[in-house]
């Protein structure tokens, strides 16, 4: 895309500070700051999990944007998005909210540590909840950059379930994986519960009982590029995206460490 790019979106599962600091987050944090520095517009977009103090951070929610239902599996869900501001940074974070998804007070285990059983689930409403914000924010964007497992439906519903939508006709995907990928298995129905549209069982090429790097893979295969964001990715699935041939950003450590990651993540965005 090279200097086409002029807006990026970040589909984040962790912004510090509010979560906190880890690789991921820090990245949600620092990047779209960055990106924004090299004079691009940016939107992020999080979860809004119940661990977050939403008082504390000031979030408020966004009459204009909320409102509309997500249907998954013939249930209705309602949409409700809010939106806090990083003031040191100039930028603005969107949550998906949903009573039943986020506001438990625990992220993506229970208290002894058990994987929750709609984890899948939640990872769609995300999706489609930051797409469809998108589309009434009318703001089209010319890379969106996913960043971490619960990010990673968003890949095949961009290519398959939105490409004719105006808004993301232009849209290319850069994946940035982590080692966050869960081994735990999901929900037997996940593929069930993915399809809308002409989307099909066939299009997400999921085993019957997926688990983390199942989806990542098929994140991946429906990804315009991809960045290794950690040193320790899987074999099994850096290898696979390896082989896609399409671009990929190796881990760099030092450049992650001494903030110099951002100049190679602009320049990778004009290569997909």
């Amino acid at each position: 895309m090279g200097d086409s790019v002029k807006r990026v979106l970040f589909v984040n599962s962790e912004i510090f500070p509010y979560l906190p600091e880890s690789d991921i987050s820090r990245i949600g944090r620092y990047l779209p700051q960055g990106i924004q520095e090299r004079k691009k517009e940016i939107r992020s977009f999080m979860p809004r999990y119940g661990c977050i103090n939403e008082r504390k951070n000031q979030l408020h929610e966004v009459i204009r944007l909320s409102g509309m239902n997500i249907i998954i599996n013939d249930v209705d869900r309602p949409l409700v998005i809010k939106v806090a501001s990083i003031s040191a940074a100039r930028i603005q974070v969107y949550f998906i909210d949903n009573e039943d998804y986020f506001h438990r007070k625990q992220i993506y285990r229970d208290e002894n540590g058990a994987f929750f059983a709609d984890n899948g689930e939640r990872a769609v409403f995300f999706a489609r909840g930051v797409l469809e914000t998108v589309k009434k924010l009318r703001w089209a964007p010319d890379i969106i950059h996913c960043h971490g497992w619960i990010s990673q439906i968003l890949p095949v519903y961009l290519k398959k379930a939105y490409r004719e939508d105006p808004i993301f006709s232009e849209s290319k995907v850069v994946l940035s994986l982590y080692n966050d990928v869960p081994e735990e298995k999901f929900s037997p129905d996940l593929r069930d519960k993915i399809i809308m549209g002409n989307l099909t069982a066939g299009d997400l090429g999921l085993p019957d009982n997926p688990d983390g790097t199942d989806v990542a893979e098929m994140a991946a295969r429906y990804s315009d590029g991809i960045i290794f964001g950690s040193g320790d990715i899987d074999g099994r699935l850096a290898g696979y995206c390896r082989g896609l041939g399409i671009p990929v950003l190796e881990y760099d450590g030092k450049a992650v460490a001494d903030g110099s990651y951002v100049d190679e993540y602009d320049r990778f965005y004009g290569t997909v």
